[in-house]
């Protein structure tokens, strides 16, 4: 099937592409500066890439002359453009895409908006109406699901939660939080979304998607702080109004105004689904709010196709390479990156000592510290720091490394991805790759944190000083510095 897909470096396009891939589909990605479009070689290497901004209609026939999909998905959002402008951008946004889809012979749309059944709409889901209804008009056959909170890490709504209960203990807070909302995890809707591809069931309907829990925004990130075994207390006062709200999401967490104004506009919208009747079309197991926050903070955030392959019933994928798509998260992180050139003719020789770490080789330098923390470690009732490796040539998935567990080990691209199973606040991966840039070679050292409350902040800067000098030399030793 020729799939044309639009908003693909987008939160649910980057998820939905690669199931597409996996299924067999051809796929064309349109985005609007593929130098920004940040891909696996072997992924790239199955998709076709465009160049096209859907604001700008003069080059539509430059660029999708003579082109033919059967399937074209909108999944176009402004919500970081001016607050003023959003439904004009909307629109024109949607207009060129109905062009490029009758040039180009589409005979399915499918788009992803938001639940608008309420009669009074906020600037934000009035937007997306429109979009829905000039898709409504196309003429082309259409399927169109609107959804809620999405729960996944990396979502707007839901790294928003994040922010407020992994730094807030007691929240003073809008009335806005108490409207009902239908949250529902990413994986139910990438299955959605991939499903309903040439699906007749579902051309021409408009279906509401949501999890199982119908829930108030307030229960919902007292759900989120149980499942992450917070206290939180949160206290509402009616004269906050979404003006205020919006400030107040604005210097709470780290989204920009411009979003924290529209979510918090939205939040007086109650997101609820009214029909149910997708369930039957394209049945799935449905997760619930609290499983949605567990799978996010997983180990390692898998891309959507490894969740699909692993977890649905009704996925096909079963020739899966899941090295290719295992990703060290980014929102909620600290980071300690170091990087060194080396040789050309040094490569294989630094990739073997940094897949050569631990165990009787130690770890490069300051082992004493490394021992004295794997001490510390037992004595928590961790997995101290005795277990060694199991092979002092070769490293495999899921090997234990003293203090860390193996996740990926890739020789051929010189990758090696480490998690930590020592006791601490929070979640740890250590990371070594060597990089090809133009005809120089880059050896990267990076070490990711993902805090758990304050405790975890504050650990990171209590051990800033010691990463300083062991994770610089460290990589220094690695490269063969002296």
């Amino acid at each position: 099937m020729k799939i044309l897909l639009t908003g693909a470096n987008g939160y649910i396009g980057m998820r939905l592409l690669p199931v597409l891939v996996e299924a067999g589909h051809d796929v064309t990605c349109v985005v609007r500066e593929s130098r920004r479009f940040e891909l696996s070689k072997t992924l790239l290497s199955k998709i076709s890439v465009i160049d096209f901004d859907f604001l700008n209609t003069q080059n539509i026939q430059n660029v999708f002359g003579g082109k033919t999909f059967d399937v074209a998905y909108y999944l176009i959002h402004s919500l970081k453009d001016t607050f003023k402008t959003l439904e004009q951008l909307e629109k024109k946004s949607a207009e060129c895409f109905i062009e490029v889809a009758k040039l180009t012979h589409v005979k399915q749309l499918i788009y992803l908006g938001g639940i608008s059944n309420s009669s009074s709409l906020s600037h934000h889901l009035n937007a997306r109406k429109i979009v829905k209804n000039i898709i409504e008009q196309s003429g082309i056959n259409y399927t169109i699901f609107e959804a809620g909170v999405i729960v996944g890490s990396g979502s707007a709504s839901f790294e928003i939660i994040r922010d407020l209960v992994e730094k807030l203990p007691i929240m003073i807070t809008p009335r806005l939080i108490n409207t009902k909302c239908q949250p529902i995890a990413i994986r139910n809707v990438i299955n959605y979304l991939s499903k309903a591809i040439l699906n007749e069931k579902a051309f021409n309907h408009t279906f509401e998607i949501g999890g199982p829990d119908v829930l108030s925004y307030k229960e919902m990130m007292l759900q989120y702080a149980e499942v992450r075994k917070y206290k939180r207390r949160i206290f509402t006062f009616p004269f906050i109004t979404p003006k205020l709200a919006s400030y107040w999401l604005y210097f709470t967490t780290s989204t920009n105004f411009t979003i924290a104004r529209q979510l918090a506009e939205s939040m007086k919208n109650d997101v609820v689904c009214k029909d149910n009747s997708i369930r039957e079309i394209i049945p799935q197991e449905m997760i619930s709010y609290k499983d949605a926050i567990q799978l996010a903070f997983e180990m390692i955030k898998q891309n959507m196709v490894v969740s699909s392959w692993k977890d649905a019933s009704t996925s096909t994928l079963n020739h899966l390479n899941i090295n290719e798509y295992i990703e060290v998260p980014t929102h909620g992180c600290f980071k300690d990156r170091k990087w060194l050139e080396i040789k050309a003719d040094d490569v294989e020789t630094v990739a073997n000592r940094f897949f050569g770490i631990g165990g009787e080789h130690g770890w490069y330098y300051a082992d004493i510290l490394w021992r004295i923390r794997g001490g510390i470690d037992k004595i928590l009732g961790g997995v101290g720091s005795k277990r060694g490796r199991r092979n002092q040539e070769e490293l495999k998935p899921g090997d234990a490394l003293d203090l860390w567990r193996v996740i990926l080990a890739d020789k051929k691209n010189y990758r090696l991805l480490l998690f930590a199973e020592m006791k601490m606040p929070g979640e740890a991966w250590l990371e070594f790759t060597i990089i090809k840039l133009n005809e120089r070679y880059i050896l990267k050292q990076t070490a990711t944190f993902r805090p758990r409350g304050i405790k975890g902040r504050n650990y990171w800067y209590s051990m800033l000083p010691f990463h300083f000098f062991i994770f610089n030399n460290m990589i220094r030793k690695i490269a063969g510095v002296k």
